[in-house]
């Protein structure tokens, strides 16, 4: 990846992902290091232009609480154990709200964060995804309330926030 567009989730959310990745972590699996959050769009690059027309649009936005009550995978990341969000009306508005204000504006979105590809998730695991669901099923259902957006840089773990 190279760019991408990041919701953070709230205090106590990423408070809980971080307990269920200790716990894996613990067992000695590896597990992401970065603060949790739900990535909305990824492209190779998304420049200065599309970044202020994202930060307007997402102004006029109400942004959603997120519903995570699933372990699973997603498709292009074997290897991860994810939770997984419920897709609602609301979540996918948002979600269209910043794919419209990024089109045509940024090069080389990848395909698996556009509408109707994308499943929002937060990952927890990089690796063992069914030793790493052994040790967390069942797993408590996570309410995340959207605390701030971000454009992160993959590449040299930069993050530039738009939204808080």
């Amino acid at each position: 990846m190279a760019q991408i567009v990041r919701f953070r989730l709230d205090m106590a959310a990423e408070e809980r992902v971080t307990e269920l990745r200790d716990r894996i972590a613990a067992e000695g699996l590896r597990v992401p290091h970065e603060v949790p959050t739900v990535t909305f769009a990824a492209a190779a690059q998304i420049p200065a232009a599309a970044r202020v027309e994202l930060t307007e649009a997402l102004r006029g936005l109400s942004l959603p609480s997120l519903w995570l009550p699933t372990l699973g995978s997603v498709a292009g990341h074997d290897d991860d154990l994810v939770l997984s969000a419920i897709v609602d009306t609301e979540l996918l508005a948002v979600h269209s709200a910043v794919h419209d204000a990024l089109a045509g504006k940024v090069r080389s979105p990848f395909g698996s964060y556009l509408p109707g590809a994308w499943l929002p998730h937060v990952v927890l695991a990089h690796e063992r995804p069914a030793d790493a669901f052994a040790l967390l099923h069942p797993v408590r259902p996570l309410r995340a309330a959207i605390e701030g957006v971000e454009i992160a840089d993959t590449r040299d773990g930069s993050s530039e926030p738009l939204f808080a």
